[in-house]
């Protein structure tokens, strides 16, 4: 059965099938078996806290499990601090180990986390880093829902910041949101139509081990949205979640399991995300670094940026509005 066809069991809102069993091959630069993607999420600073005028404080993702946030007005110092790490030492150690193997990663930037930092974001560039957009807050965008001009705002903001805070003064090319409302996919499209500003690519998607298009919210027939997905597995932020990874040895042995996976069947893209302030820790730092040696160890590895692999994805296989068989919609969840 085609994808979206309906009967009364299917869903034409979702893709089931994908690429099915024979998946394209993705053809990558110079013959390589897998495209690697690390994405380094950047948010000390963009995440909740009175300085940035909210009432309640960050609680996602410290040491402390189970960390309830503070309502009433009151700085949580202990979870800031935490942040703070990040931003101050965790990052420069990513960072130092990328440079030192010449790997170019893409930046999940936070739009105030850039701000409060005016240093990152020009070390980012000089290093040839891509800045891709996390928002302008690191925050749950479910709270904007039936407010849609506030949300947009927030895009608008994210991206200013962005063109603002990097030396090139250049917009963001891509998405990840992270905590976004039901509409955030098709309100961040949009607001790049107004800005007139390309948008290549968004990953608030887990959905494949390849990119692949959706039609563009709000756009006309013959436009594609490309969707790069991501990754919650391949992914540190699980050390702080239960059941998660509670040595460097599970996470780096997960890594090693995922990447010699599709670097086996050959054409697939494994996406890796980090946090400064958690795997730019010394008793967890070892576990990226003994991952960033084994693959650059191997033969036919293209790590890069997301940008690039879109770029590559359009050109190879530019999007055909016919052989989307499903209908999204994008005032719904997704």
């Amino acid at each position: 059965m085609a994808t979206g066809e309906r009967n009364s069991f299917d869903n034409p809102l979702r893709d089931f099938t994908g690429y099915g069993r024979s998946p394209p091959n993705a053809e990558w630069p110079n013959g390589a078996r897998i495209a690697v993607s690390f994405v380094l999420n950047y948010e000390e600073g963009g995440e909740y806290t009175p300085l940035n005028g909210d009432i309640r404080t960050e609680s996602n993702l410290g040491e402390k499990f189970g960390t309830v946030p503070m309502t009433n007005g009151r700085r949580d110092w202990t979870m800031e601090s935490q942040f703070d790490y990040g931003s101050r030492a965790g990052v420069w150690r990513i960072m130092n180990l990328f440079d030192k193997h010449d790997m170019k990663i893409t930046i999940y930037a936070v739009g105030r986390a850039l701000e409060v930092n005016p240093i990152a974001a020009p070390e980012f560039e000089k290093h040839g880093h891509e800045l891709a957009m996390h928002g302008y807050r690191w925050i749950e965008h479910t709270d904007y829902e039936g407010n849609e001009e506030a949300e947009k705002q927030l895009v608008r903001r994210g991206i200013e910041a962005i063109q603002k805070c990097a030396p090139s003064g250049k917009p963001p090319s891509g998405w990840y949101l992270g905590r976004p409302s039901t509409k955030s996919r098709s309100l961040i499209a949009q607001v790049h139509k107004e800005m007139g500003i390309p948008l290549l690519w968004q990953s608030d998607s887990y959905a494949d081990d390849l990119p692949y298009w959706i039609p563009y919210p709000g756009g006309a027939k013959s436009e594609g949205l490309l969707m790069i997905p991501y990754s919650y597995d391949n992914n540190d932020f699980k050390f702080h979640t239960p059941p998660g990874w509670t040595s460097t040895d599970g996470f780096y042995q997960h890594l090693v399991n995922a990447f010699d996976t599709l670097y086996d069947e050959g054409g697939k893209m494994m996406s890796i995300g980090l946090h400064c302030r958690i795997v730019g820790k010394p008793g967890r730092f070892p576990a990226l670094k003994k991952f960033v040696e084994y693959i650059s160890k191997k033969e036919g590895v293209w790590v890069t940026t997301r940008t690039q692999i879109a770029k590559h994805w359009t050109e190879k296989f530019p999007y055909k509005p016919e052989e989307v068989k499903f209908a999204p919609t994008f005032d719904k969840p997704f």
